[in-house]
């Protein structure tokens, strides 16, 4: 079971759209309000609320409830705030807990991403129960509603000026009509786009500690090979690669290395058991790390120190 903390600023369909797409065991909500901005604004998000806690109940069965963070730019408070709930999820339930980012202002969405990294590598038995994720809307209203605003101010001036073609206006009047049910229904942005094959763009971890050269000969040689069938054939890859003897100490050293770059340890590389064997490769933030590393010449130079 899955529990969603989503905050709620001026959108809908991509805090509910990707739950019910990819049709995802959702047993409870805990939707995030708070004073943004205006009285309209605050009551515009009130009604998002409302709406949204409605259509998590009828179209998911999820248990949804409300909470009001009382300054929305306060990080601090926040990201206290956010440490405490996804700490109290993770122990009085079962699953998983999932933070969505793709509302309410910056301090917030930073505050709840960084307080679950942060208990990511606290709770490292848990780790893999903590998610963030974002998701890509298919479309902003905003140049929508100032394109409309400068074809009515067109038109107006029109009028103004005793040149008004009846026509015009009664186009201009069903034309506003229109993006204003759009935007009273659906907030500033419409539909979940796809993306990656999922409506779910999740935000990988980062360890908090350094890579040692050796563990970055080890990340390097997954990111080159792919997945390799067992630790064993990468030890004699890494072996063969490095002109070293494939020795009984040298796998130890391999074995040792991979599991500190685990899920148990720094989150770069997963293993999936097959058999007497593990299947290793990299995790998504492993990927990342390889990628943006690439170009390092020197990290491959460095040789097989600990």
């Amino acid at each position: 079971m899955q529990t969603h903390i989503v905050p709620v600023g001026f959108d809908y369909d991509r805090l509910i759209a990707p739950l019910v797409r990819e049709r995802l065991d959702v047993g409870r909500v805990i939707l995030l309000e708070g004073a943004v901005g205006s009285e309209a604004n605050v009551e515009y998000s009130r009604e998002l609320a409302e709406k949204l806690e409605t259509d998590f109940r009828n179209l998911l069965g999820a248990d949804t409830s409300r909470v009001v963070v009382e300054d929305v730019y306060d990080y601090d408070t926040a990201f206290e705030q956010a440490f405490d709930l996804i700490n109290e999820e993770l122990d009085q339930r079962e699953g998983s807990v999932w933070v969505n980012v793709s509302a309410m202002p910056r301090t917030v969405s930073f505050a709840f991403a960084t307080a679950a990294h942060s208990i990511m590598v606290e709770r490292q038995e848990d780790r893999d129960r903590i998610h963030t994720y974002y998701t890509v809307p298919e479309k902003y209203l905003e140049t929508e509603l100032a394109e409309e605003l400068r074809e009515a101010r067109t038109a107006l001036a029109a009028a103004r000026d005793g040149e008004a073609d009846p026509t015009v206006l009664e186009d201009r009047l069903d034309s506003i009509d229109a993006l204003l049910a759009e935007f009273d229904e659906r907030g500033t942005t419409i539909g979940a786009k796809e993306v990656g094959g999922s409506h779910v763009v999740e935000l990988p971890v980062a360890s908090f500690s350094n890579v040692k050269p050796f563990e970055e000969l080890v990340l390097f040689t997954l990111g080159e090979h792919g997945e390799f069938d067992s630790v064993s054939e990468l030890a004699s890859t890494l072996a063969r690669e490095l002109g070293e003897e494939y020795t009984d100490a040298f796998r130890s050293k391999v074995i040792y290395n991979v599991d500190r770059l685990g899920p148990g340890g720094k989150g770069y590389v997963e293993q999936e058991p097959d058999g007497k064997s593990y299947r290793t490769r990299l995790s998504r933030i492993g990927q990342l790390w390889v990628r943006a590393h690439a170009d390092d010449g020197a990290i491959r130079e460095q040789g097989p120190g600990s």
